[in-house]
């Protein structure tokens, strides 16, 4: 199926053309007439599944239609999307901006970390979409430099990502403030019950689309985990590193402190990298971010937090330094490579204290990742998660 055939107009697909979209991604097929036809939607899906475009580019449509014609008229915020990280909320300007070139259509991101004059500015001058976090959004709220009587169209990104930041009671103040008449989409890659009891509380009758099971990883992502003593996980990564031909590599941490650490232990192994994390201010942060890009940085080593936003679509190589203790988030991470249809590798160390973390990962993905131990650091645990892995099959 062409985008044309989603009943695109040709602004939109002409802006598509440019960017080299031939065809939609399943959760784009499904959504886009869904929200067309002015329906709220709950949304699950991963990220590399195309879920930004399956949101922008009907949105883009429906505002493109409700335009004033008169230049002059002054612009209301007609549509609000609502992210956790300011990564992540910059992507999705982002994507607005590259599919919306030839509507007319003006949006402005807001987040915090920098200055609100210059995102003040751009208010005063009139905006059709607002694309933020919530704690910024809502700093502007209380001080009445926006306004939110004429949002018709409301959007939740990464609603999993607001719980586990603590951004719910925010979100919830902001829909309280909202008109009730609206159009609400909800995207989750995850639908614990939390999401859920959420999700019924702000949408009217929706639509649903999964095109994936939740917490699913990706099928095209090879996996794999290393037993390694937590004194040798830095000389591992460099040797894996140097044997590998991967361009660029994502590496998780748990912490900002260790995603610090093990940036400067790569540098100083000649291996490039940054870090990127909470700590960093905003100009670090998209400096590091575009340095990897343009693959002048070989190696980003990111907290989860400030990982939600980076979409890299060559990137073919995640390494998980650290396991996360929550489940999901193995997911998450992952889900960073094999992007779009494309493949990639990734690869999780685990020490002792990690099995535990380990175990949960499995139960949630529903099998083992495979263990790999032709590597010079290897610890003979296996046996132990894999027989916990299959006690725990047995008991569902």
């Amino acid at each position: 199926m062409s985008f044309s055939k989603l009943n695109i107009i040709e602004p939109i697909l002409k802006a598509l053309r440019t960017e080299g979209y031939e065809k939609p991604t399943p959760i784009q097929e499904q959504a886009i007439p869904i929200i067309l036809n002015k329906k709220d939607l709950l949304g699950c899906a991963q990220t590399g599944t195309g879920k930004t475009a399956a949101f922008a580019i009907p949105t883009l449509q429906l505002l493109a239609a409700e335009k004033n014609p008169d230049p002059r008229a002054p612009r209301k915020v007609k549509a609000l999307v609502l992210t956790p990280t300011r990564e992540l909320a910059i992507q999705i300007h982002e994507s607005f901006t590259a599919y919306g070139k030839h509507t007319g259509l003006r949006h402005v991101v807001i987040f915090g970390g920098v200055s609100q004059s210059g995102q003040v500015e751009q208010l005063r001058r009139g905006t059709d979409i607002v694309i933020a976090t919530p704690g910024r959004l809502m700093d502007l709220f209380n001080q009445r430099l926006i306004s939110f009587q004429d949002i018709s169209l409301l959007i939740l990104d990464e609603a999993d990502r607001m719980l586990d930041m603590g951004f719910i009671m925010d979100v919830r103040r902001i829909v309280a403030k909202l008109p009730t008449q609206r159009q609400t989409l909800f995207f989750s890659a995850t639908m614990p019950p939390e999401i859920m009891k959420l999700a019924n509380t702000i949408l009217q009758n929706p639509e649903k689309v999964e095109v994936t099971p939740p917490s699913t990883t990706v099928e095209k992502i090879e996996q794999s985990v290393f037993f390694v003593e937590k004194v040798d996980k830095q000389a591992l990564l460099r040797h894996l590193l140097r044997n590998s031909e991967a361009e660029t590599a994502l590496v998780f941490t748990r912490t900002k402190h260790g995603a610090d650490r093990v940036a400067k232990f790569l540098n100083q192994s000649r291996i490039t990298a940054e870090a990127i994390h909470g700590n960093k201010s905003q100009n670090a942060r998209q400096r590091a971010l575009n340095n990897f890009k343009a693959k002048q940085t070989r190696v980003l080593v990111a907290t989860d937090i400030a990982a939600r936003g980076i979409d890299v679509d060559d990137l073919t190589l995640v390494i998980n330094f650290e396991l996360p203790n929550i489940p999901e988030t193995y997911v998450h991470r992952i889900g960073r490579t094999g992007r779009a249809g494309a493949s990639g590798v990734a690869l999780s160390f685990c020490d002792i204290e990690e099995k535990d973390y380990l175990r949960d990962i499995n139960r949630l993905i529903v099998k083992p990742i495979p263990v790999n131990e032709e590597h010079p650091y290897a610890v003979k645990q296996a046996p132990v998660v894999e027989r916990v892995w299959v006690q725990n099959r047995r008991r569902r």
